[in-house]
């Protein structure tokens, strides 16, 4: 890619180049929490692409996944955005950038990783807890009245029933196929001919440049200036936390709910290690 013709200014004002941090679960959360959704990243990739004129964006990615729709949504306006202002996107991979991490990383023009960042995890997955036997010891009772076969599918109190689990994975391959396709065409020509890259397995940073799912090993900072100069200004972009997230307070059920919150992004990160 030929990176001059994206450098909109003069001969006394160094470029700049935007840097958009996307840290954390990807899932729509409550109000003032901290994650990535659409709506909550809208203003602010707007302001990456927009304010200044910058010569490109750089994405700052360490997720390890959430949200299959959020991914698709995120991922999708950084492209509309992309294309209408015509400017390069780069994608820099921290510590994870993997399931719907990797699906952002995949909006960006090149991706470039740590050698030791962990990268893939191009699957699809659904958990949950079968509580069935545990309200049959304490002599519980499940009462449940629905319009509709289906609408207590995979009730978790009751037993697993063969033909929901069918339901789920059909729902899960279809997902998976628009992953599939997300990064085949983000990556065409570039991935490993041969290389089975979609069973969820995940690949080091320096093992990622093998099979093509990275561009290369490098950092932010240097790999930026490399491509722009050494006067590149970095205008940093990130969501801001709420009074009450800042200060760690929380009340009631708000705070019950950020418990959840925060053990279930916690078992994310600790499918990798981390």
């Amino acid at each position: 890619m030929d990176f001059k013709r994206f450098f909109p200014f003069g001969p006394n004002r160094p470029p700049r180049v935007a840097l958009v941090r996307l840290q954390g679960a990807i899932g729509v959360t409550r109000p003032g929490a901290q994650g990535l959704s659409d709506a909550a990243l809208a203003p602010l990739l707007e302001r990456a692409f927009r304010r200044g004129k910058p010569a490109a964006v750089a994405l700052l990615v360490n997720s390890p996944g959430g949200s299959p729709v959020q991914s698709s949504l995120i991922a999708g306006r950084i492209r509309r955005l992309a294309e209408e202002t015509r400017l390069p996107v780069h994608a820099f991979v921290e510590d994870v950038a993997a399931s719907g991490g990797y699906w952002l990383a995949c909006a960006a023009d090149d991706i470039w990783a740590d050698a030791t960042s962990v990268v893939g995890s191009i699957g699809v997955i659904s958990a949950g807890f079968g509580l069935d036997g545990l309200i049959a010891r304490h002599g519980i009772e499940r009462r449940v009245h629905t319009a509709g076969g289906s609408k207590s599918f995979l009730d978790p109190f009751r037993p697993e029933k063969p033909e929901d689990v069918e339901r789920l994975n059909r729902l899960l391959e279809d997902m998976h196929v628009s992953f599939k396709d997300h990064v085949s065409a983000r990556r065409i020509g570039r991935l490993k001919e041969g290389a089975d890259l979609f069973t969820g397995e995940i690949w080091t940073g320096r093992q990622a440049i093998e099979v093509g799912l990275v561009d290369g090993l490098a950092h932010a900072v240097p790999k930026l200036k490399q491509l722009y100069g050494d006067k590149v200004r970095f205008i940093p972009y990130g969501p801001r936390q709420s009074f009450l997230r800042r200060f760690g307070a929380g009340f009631g059920a708000d705070a019950a709910s950020a418990m959840i919150e925060a053990a279930e992004e916690r078992a994310l990160w600790a499918r990798f290690g981390l």
